[in-house]
């Protein structure tokens, strides 16, 4: 269920503003009513389209006469003072739409947020867009691809098996190849069909193994969603090209509606992912709502490093949303400046990743992606593991490969021993402390030689190849630091409380490198 303010928010988005008491924007909307002058009394609805109503004063008389919350009308310019003073009065809110918003366009907008919204949060797919387009071919006599503003795949009719190299191509991987974007945006054919009000011949591009297409922009309002292409080595008669275009309007209509019902989905999804996230009164309802198993989950955490970095992190979370949740394999939510996405691996790391590859493949722009992936856990845990991908994401900083838990998890408990001691929590007069002074004061390297020589397991060759120095240097520093502070390295217990100690320092600059990258000598 929806309430004004989402109507008003989405409407917003095509010239339309809310005239009214603001307080009625929380009201629910669950049905709509529009005006039939054929009507004796206008059917009850809480939204009220006042189709082919232009005065305002009219339009809110059979608004109050549906019980209406909302009355949508189409102006160029809002209602006058008295009409506003009436709407307090009567507890109604306008919306008033500009007149490039077509009415067929409006009631697409509203229907689908208002009644197919319920059917949307219950896994119900937008119209089938791949019917349309066998229509619209079928009208036209050519097989036809729609699609978005990004160059990406929609829908496509039947028959596409006969058409040219670049056509399969498309079809096949869902997206017009790269080469062929490239030309026609270089060569301004990508602009011109932009700004075109009808079919526009695109020659054949044999370079490309593509032949010759006629495409229309599909608007709605003032607003480009993406276009029509129709395959032809020839440019449409009038008639055909009248069909094309009238076919654009009818995917215009389709494509709003399915985006609507998209925005409307992730907005049921986005608020049980955070639900889950920040974890759930019951997480097992919580999940199977959206359509996950309860076990075997990761969070991953993205971040877009592009600039300006709102619009680059909304493109990536436009990215992990595309589709209904019926075809996306996790469910995702975007806080701050992080996507969160919550994917079911069956435990496993391979699964993360390649969607991870998949999603960065999948952007218009490429721009980069740090990605922290958590550890798999039940669905009462994903707080959890929410927590391990923020820290993995926070270790991946800029680098293009993904962090996870799994490998990362002593960097990550080292981290925390860290943000410990800053914070106070770990005991800071300790021997570790005591060296640590002596080296700042004096220069010397005793924390370094230290955690060298407990990394090797005592062994003084290895330690020394690990700082590169000569095993006598070692022996030397280890009888020079006893001196310093009283060690007990012969008990196993103060080795321990040693070890976590040093790795609650301040990273040190020049690291001591792990066994792993000497060789084990042990």
């Amino acid at each position: 269920m929806i309430n004004l303010d989402r109507l008003v928010n989405v409407l917003g988005g095509y010239g339309a503003h809310l005239v009214g008491d603001g307080r009625l924007r929380r009201r629910e909307l669950r049905s709509v009513a529009m005006h039939d002058p054929t009507d004796d009394a206008p059917p009850l609805g809480d939204a009220f389209l006042a189709v082919g109503i232009d005065a305002s004063a009219t339009a809110l008389r059979l608004a109050e006469q549906a019980r209406a919350v909302v009355v949508i009308v189409r102006s160029a310019t809002g209602p006058g003072a008295e009409i506003r003073a009436e709407l307090h009065e009567r507890g109604i809110a306008m919306v008033v739409v500009e007149p490039a918003v077509s009415w067929s366009q409006i009631s697409g907008i509203v229907y689908g947020l208002v009644l197919e919204g319920r059917e949307t949060e219950s896994g119900r797919g937008p119209s089938d867009l791949f019917a349309l387009a066998d229509t619209v071919a079928a009208e036209v006599g050519s097989p036809v691809v729609i699609e978005d503003r990004a160059w990406r795949v929609v829908a496509y009719s039947a028959e596409q098996a006969d058409t040219d190299r670049a056509r399969r191509d498309t079809v096949i991987a869902r997206r017009a190849p790269a080469g062929i974007r490239d030309r026609l945006e270089s060569d301004g054919t990508a602009a011109r069909l932009a700004a075109a009000d009808g079919p526009l011949y695109v020659p054949a591009l044999p370079e490309f193994g593509m032949g010759g297409r006629t495409a229309v922009p599909i608007r709605v309002g003032r607003e480009l969603l993406g276009s029509l292409w129709a395959a032809g080595d020839t440019p449409l008669d009038a008639e055909r090209a009248r069909a094309l275009s009238e076919g654009a309007r009818t995917v215009g209509l389709h494509m709003l509606r399915a985006r609507v019902s998209s925005d409307l989905e992730r907005q049921v999804e986005s608020e049980s992912v955070i639900d889950l996230l920040e974890g759930s009164e019951d997480p097992e309802r919580a999940v199977d709502r959206i359509g996950l198993p309860a076990d075997g989950l990761r969070v991953i955490a993205l971040h877009a490093r592009a600039a300006p970095p709102d619009d680059a992190v909304l493109h990536l979370f436009e990215q992990v949303t595309t589709g209904f949740g019926w075809s996306r394999p996790g469910r995702s939510t975007l806080l701050g400046t992080t996507v969160y996405t919550v994917l079911p691996c069956a435990g496993e790391i391979a699964p993360a990743l390649e969607w991870v590859r998949a999603t960065v493949r999948g952007l218009p722009a490429r721009p980069g992606v740090s990605a922290g992936v958590g550890g798999a856990a039940r669905a009462g845990d994903l707080p959890a593991s929410r927590q391990e991908a923020d820290e993995c994401l926070i270790l991946a900083g800029d680098g293009a490969a993904p962090v996870v838990y799994d490998d990362a998890w002593d960097e990550v408990l080292l981290r925390r021993l860290r943000l410990s001691a800053e914070a106070g929590r770990l005991p800071g007069r300790n021997p570790v402390a005591v060296l640590a002074r002596h080296d700042a004061d004096q220069g010397t390297e005793y924390t370094r030689t230290l955690r060298a020589w407990l990394y090797a397991h005592g062994d003084p060759a290895v330690a020394a190849e690990m700082l590169g120095v000569h095993p006598n240097t070692v022996r030397y520093r280890l009888r020079r630091l006893r001196g310093v502070a009283d060690l007990r390295l012969h008990e196993p217990q103060a080795r321990v409380a040693l070890t976590v100690a040093l790795a609650a320092l301040p990273a040190d600059p020049r690291p001591v490198p792990s066994r792993a990258h000497i060789g084990d000598k042990g």
